[in-house]
């Protein structure tokens, strides 16, 4: 594949937004770009795109906390080249670069293809519920 991955840098803000939209990742409560500018604020190594030649084809959110690391905004332009695999592979290696015991990422359950796909990079379901706060609103 000669696919580069990368940290996001200024000029991806705008595609990597189209493409969250069009793979369905965004929700009217989240504001895309508050998230990017969050993530940039503490975690900019984590936050990768996979670049076909200044072309954003895919993107990963990734995080951590000192406890956990998390996947997020996972989304690929073009699905069965690969490009979701190896933006996985690649945040799991600056993951676990820093200490990284652990990564988690949440799927609706509704979208069982994600799952599947998921399953097949060896994540697996965790008898867990999953709690949210909103502390700040973003629209």
């Amino acid at each position: 594949m000669s696919i580069a991955i990368r940290p996001l840098v200024d000029a991806d803000v705008e595609p990597v937004v189209a493409l969250w939209t069009a793979a369905g990742l965004t929700r009217p409560w989240n504001d895309p770009h508050k998230d990017i500018r969050r993530a940039r604020e503490v975690w900019p190594e984590l936050l990768l795109v996979a670049d076909d030649d200044g072309a954003v084809v895919g993107t990963v959110m990734a995080g951590y906390d000192g406890h956990r690391g998390w996947l997020s905004y996972l989304a690929s332009a073009r699905r069965g080249e690969g490009i979701g695999r190896a933006l996985v592979a690649e945040a799991e290696r600056r993951l676990l670069a820093l200490g990284c015991p652990k990564v988690m990422l949440m799927v609706r359950a509704e979208n069982r293809g994600v799952m599947d796909y998921y399953a097949e990079l060896e994540y697996a379901r965790d008898d867990v519920a999953v709690l949210g706060k909103r502390l700040i609103p973003d629209v």
